[in-house]
């Protein structure tokens, strides 16, 4: 393989500091917002999210739980978007995993924002990869 060949997955390289890392992962807690458990209208949020970000979507998988609960994830050619609601506690878990120069997980999260309207949020942000 070619390590001097750039893919959609390459590494980022922050200006003027040499770090490299893998890609920006961010972990949103949503409480209070709006609960969505319709399969189809998830699949769209999804896909939304991806678009929003400049995300290449690949393959979506959407499960609705019985009673309630929906799980759904969008396959990126630069890593995955996922969503896991548990309606009970209106609580709805984000996970944002994108890689490449060209990508943009806050773009995402603000788009899921504006979907799932939360009245609490949390973030975290991880560079992963970030010692290669």
């Amino acid at each position: 393989m070619d390590k001097n060949k750039k893919s959609k997955r390459s590494s980022f390289e922050i200006k003027n500091k040499k770090i490299k890392f893998a890609g920006v992962h961010l972990i949103a807690e949503f409480w209070d917002g709006e609960i969505i458990e319709d399969s189809k209208k998830i699949e769209k949020i999804l896909i939304g999210a991806a678009k929003a970000a400049k995300n290449t979507p690949l393959k979506i998988a959407v499960h609705k739980f019985n009673p309630q609960g929906i799980t759904g994830v969008v396959l990126l050619a630069e890593s995955h978007i996922s969503l896991h609601s548990w309606p009970e506690f209106n609580y709805l878990a984000v996970d944002i995993f994108t890689c490449g120069e060209n990508t943009f997980p806050y773009k995402a999260l603000g788009y899921l924002k504006k979907k799932f309207k939360p009245k609490k949020i949390e973030v975290k942000e991880i560079k992963r990869g970030k010692s290669f």
